[in-house]
């Protein structure tokens, strides 16, 4: 075997390693962030909540208000809540 090669192999292993400590890092902390919904939940959070405030919390304002109006458009077609008084 040549040297590229040997050099090609040691890499490809070096990458493989670090993907697979990444990935055991990666179930570490989603372990973690499960015990901490679990804490929550046991103070009586409601965890789905939680999980949504999470998930808006990572949206810029604008996107977020984006998505609302687009959700009261569907909303208000379905006859699920009321339209806004004009004015």
């Amino acid at each position: 075997m040549s040297d590229a090669h040997g050099v090609a192999r040691d890499q490809l292993r070096a990458f493989i390693e670090r993907i697979e400590r990444l990935e055991e890092e990666k179930k570490t902390i989603a372990d973690d962030i499960k015990d901490v919904y679990g804490e929550a939940k046991g103070t009586g959070f409601d965890t789905k909540i939680l999980k949504k405030v999470v998930a808006l919390r990572k949206k810029d304002e604008q996107e977020r208000m984006e998505e609302e109006a687009i959700l009261d458009t569907y909303l208000l077609a379905l006859g699920m809540i009321e339209s806004p008084p004009e004015g």
